[in-house]
This record gives structure tokens, sequence and C-alpha cells, in this order.
């Protein structure tokens, strides 16, 4: 029996007609759910590899907790290898992966929300390529889609790696603050995540399907070139959407490790604006970009070559 599928030039989908085993109990999931699967194993790999750029990039942001490098004007400068060297020298190699936990429970199944409601939308418009503005308004609802479900993860996750909470476990740490903080507190910083994620995410996308669709089909169906293509594209995607959603990232992260001191994103902003200027908004934008940009790219690498293989191209 034939069975014929059909897939997004920008690389989520080709016209293909394979034979299908009945028998195999794979083909009949249902095309969202093996997006969430994809999604999630992808997510996996990049978020334990570079868990310690983010954990390095909360610190920077936190930076009067921590080391520093130098102090200039009368104002503490906080250095990336400054930083990353004190983790070393006082919670050794393992302190790099602190948070590793939270970590994991917001990113894979975050990764995996992300890319099942990408595919679910992308469905629906039913148009096999995205202009740009399609791109960023899918990109955007997506990663709210995801983002909202998974806040309260995110909140232990920014506490955790800040080394101001010490929390015994993930189900401690939301207990903790359901306690002391009721809702208000699991939810805190929410309006300035989906502020940076949901912006990075609509930005990326139509950075990456519009440099996609700048290269020769016959290379992105080359399974030599292909995972070559993918990832370069998502270095130039990642670049530009991290660079824009900084600002964001450092009021999210004041928010939520302070959240009496800083009770909504105005005063977060006053307080950077007063004591580190314009560029205390894109503290720890190296980290992050680092982060953002290779955790990205990997974790749609592997999804383009994931779904490839399990039928959903």
């Amino acid at each position: 029996m034939l069975q014929s599928s059909t897939a997004f030039s920008n690389g989520w989908a080709i016209d293909t007609t394979a034979p299908v085993d009945l028998t195999d109990s794979k083909d009949n999931y249902h095309p969202v759910f093996k997006a969430f699967l994809a999604g999630s194993f992808s997510g996996t790999f990049s978020t334990i590899l570079f868990q310690p750029l983010d954990l390095v990039k909360t610190r920077l942001q936190n930076s009067s907790q921590h080391v520093v490098a130098a102090t200039v004007n009368n104002r503490i400068q906080p250095g990336m290898i400054a930083i990353f060297a004190n983790i070393v020298r006082q919670e050794h190699i393992a302190g790099l992966w602190r948070g590793m936990v939270p970590s994991i429970a917001r990113c894979v199944p975050g990764v995996g929300l992300y890319f099942s409601s990408l595919h679910w939308l992308k469905s629906k418009l039913g148009k096999e390529n995205l202009g740009p503005i399609e791109a960023v308004s899918l990109g955007v609802l997506a990663r709210t889609m995801s983002g909202v479900t998974l806040i309260p993860i995110t909140v232990i996750k920014t506490r955790y790696e800040s080394g101001v909470y010490k929390y015994n476990s993930l189900s401690g740490a939301l207990r903790d603050i359901y306690k002391a903080e009721g809702v208000r507190g699991l939810i805190c910083g929410l309006g300035p995540t989906l502020a940076r994620d949901a912006p990075f995410s609509g930005l990326y996308l139509m950075f990456y399907t519009q440099t996609k669709q700048a290269v020769p089909k016959e290379l992105l169906q080359s399974p030599s070139a292909a995972s070559v293509i993918h990832f370069s594209c998502g270095i130039v995607a990642g670049i530009a959407a991290s660079l824009a959603t900084n600002p964001a990232d450092v009021l999210k992260t004041k928010m939520q490790l302070y959240p009496e001191k800083f009770p909504n994103a105005f005063s977060a902003a006053v307080y950077v604006q007063q004591t580190y200027g314009v560029k205390g908004y894109f503290k720890g934008a190296v980290p992050r970009m680092l982060r953002r940009t290779l955790m990205a790219a990997m974790a749609w690498t592997v999804f383009e070559e994931i779904t490839r293989s399990i039928g959903l191209k």
C-alpha cells in the first residue's frame, strides 16, 4: 500500500510516495505527536550540552552575588571568564551543570511543545513556503503556547542557576514558591519571558526559513550537505534573534530572582537603566548568544533529521 505525504519546501516537508508497513505502529502515530517526540529528543542533547553557558549568563545578570573580573568607574564589572572560573573553583566542574534538572524539565518538553505546535500551525496554514511575516507569526504563536505552559519551571530554573536560592528538588521548589509567594510567584516574569522567547522564536524562524529558501533545493536534498546547511542557517538566525531579545532576558532574570523588589518589568527596567545604563540590557549577551544560537541550530538540525527518518517529511 502506498501513502502520499506532503512536506514543506522550507525543510518541513517534500512530496513523497513511500511504501507503508501497516503493522508498524509508529506509522499510526499522529503527525503532531511525532513532531513532539522529535522536538523533545533534539532538545535533550542541546540542553545538556549548553547548560554551562546558560548558568554563566544567569550569574552575569546577577553579578553582585558573584566574583567579578574588575572594577571600572567604581562600578562592578563582571566577566564571563571570571564567573566561569569562580563556579569551577567553588562548585567544581559539576557546578557548571547546576540547575540541570529544571533545565531538562523545561527545555525538553518545551522544545517538543514548540515543534509540535509549529507543525500543527503550519498544517493549518496549508502553505508550502512561508513568507517573512508568516514565519514570524507562527514562531511567536508556537513559542507563546509552550512558554505559558512551562513558566513555573522557568522560574525554578532561573533561581537554581542563580546560586541565590537553595532548593532541594524540583517538587520542593514548586512547593516552597507556592507557599511563600502563591500563584504569582510561580508565574513571575511571564511578561518578559514571553517578550524574550516569542520574538526570539519568531525572528529565528523567519531568518531560518528565509535563509533555507535561498539555498538550492538540490543541496537540501543531499544527505551529505543537508545537516551542514541546516546548522549554518541556524547559526545565522540565532545570532540575530539573540541580540534582539537580550534586554527582555535581563528583565526576566531580575523579576524571577527578586519578585519583591521587581514586581513588574517597568521597575526592573528602571533599576537596570539607573544602575548600568543601556549596556545593562546586554549583560550576559555573549554566553546567551552562544547558547541560544548553538542550541537552536543543533535542535533544528537534529529535528530535521529525525522528522525525515520517521516520515514527517
